[in-house]
């Protein structure tokens, strides 16, 4: 499915912070950072730059895996003094991101984003930009 195809999924990304106690936001991604769609109560800048933050992050984990033959990226976990960051492979091409505050439940913020990966990954596929794909 091509970027130019894709629904909104907002409501889904909304559905998933209100489903979460300490969740902050969330945003929808292609691996090159491309902003798919964000929660609520966000501004659009500052959506597109948590993309961009969670693409690099979710590239240097790819560029780990690979460097020491360990395979594909399934989830990248980064613990800030006040908050919490989990990035997760969401079908070819895509990741979702949360952010979340330290006191959250790690564990069922983690089972939360793969389950909702999980209902609607066919969704979250991304088509690579210059049919080039991504290692």
């Amino acid at each position: 499915m091509t970027t130019s195809q894709r629904i909104d999924l907002g409501w889904l990304l909304d559905e998933l912070v209100k489903g979460l106690t300490d969740a902050q936001s969330a945003v929808l991604l292609s691996t090159d950072g491309l902003l798919l769609g964000y929660s609520a109560g966000q501004e659009r800048a500052d959506a597109e730059r948590f993309g961009a933050m969670a693409s690099a992050l979710h590239s240097l984990a790819r560029s780990a895996g690979a460097h020491f033959q360990a395979g594909g990226v399934h989830q990248t976990v980064v613990e800030l003094d006040e908050a919490v960051l989990f990035i997760t492979a969401a079908g070819a091409n895509a990741c979702l991101a949360l952010l979340a505050s330290e006191s959250a439940d790690l564990g069922m913020i983690a089972y939360e984003m793969n389950q909702t990966v999980q209902r609607v990954g066919t969704h979250l596929a991304v088509d690579p930009r210059g049919g080039s794909q991504q290692p």
